[in-house]
This record gives C-alpha cells, structure tokens and sequence, in this order.
C-alpha cells in the first residue's frame, strides 16, 4: 500500500490547498460561530466550553433576531415605513405573546406603549331611540 503524494480524501493531502470555510458557513448561519466562541470562552462562563455550544447559541440568537426583525418589519410596512425605527420593534414585541413574555422587564428606548385606552373611559352608549347608528362600533 503505497501512499500517492496527491490529493487524497483521507485529510493528509495538502490541507492548505482547499480555501478555509468558517463555522458559520459549515453550520449554515449568519451569526457568527467564532466570535460568540470567543466571548464564551473569555467570559469565564465555563473552565470548558464544547464545540457544538457556540454553533448552538448562535443559532438560537439567529433565530429570535430574525423573528423580531420579521415582526417589525411587518410592523413598519403597516405604518407605510421603509425603515425599522424602535418604535415598530416595540410593537412587534409587545402584540406578540411570546416575545413579550421573554422581553418583559425589558425597556427599549424611544418604543413608546402600545395604544390602549381602558374600557371604562370609553363613552357609554346614548341615545335607545336611534340605537342602530355608532353602536356597533362600540360593542366589543
């Protein structure tokens, strides 16, 4: 069994050959693996930290980064805004239950509230004789 000097799949031939490929790329994200590795590892979390941990929370932050900026977007284009101001990230995150279950004590600057006026401030039905006109717009 003599071993050829070319390429071979086996790893052993000229490893510096082929272009190196990030971990983001082989996990197929856009976040990037190295860096959060990085921090893991810096922030003294752990002694140790495993090489699927950091593919792992980079893809789990991927994701809820992706579902906010959905839910603002969506929020934007309803305002008939191109741009993602904090305010649509308030509402996206706020008129979603799970979202704003996870971000509940969180405050983000220049978000405002959600518009909500309580049912007891809201004026009562008047006039019975002509009834049918502005009721159904109050009954909910």
């Amino acid at each position: 069994m003599s071993s050829t000097g070319g390429s071979t799949k086996g790893g052993r031939g000229k490893p510096k050959a082929s272009k190196s490929v990030s971990r983001s790329q082989k996990a197929g994200l856009q976040f990037p693996v190295g860096r959060i590795a990085r921090f893991l590892k810096a922030g003294k979390y752990a002694e140790r930290v495993g090489a699927g941990a950091p593919v792992y929370l980079s893809a789990v932050l991927e994701y809820l980064a992706a579902e906010v900026l959905e839910l603002a977007g969506n929020a934007a284009r309803d305002n008939k805004k191109n741009r993602i101001v904090p305010r649509h990230i308030q509402l996206a995150v706020r008129n979603d239950e799970e979202l704003s279950k996870l971000l509940g004590s969180v405050t983000i600057a220049n978000g405002g509230v959600l518009p909500n006026i309580h049912q007891t401030l809201l004026p009562k039905k008047a006039g019975k004789g002509k009834g049918e006109i502005g009721s159904a717009s109050q009954e909910f």
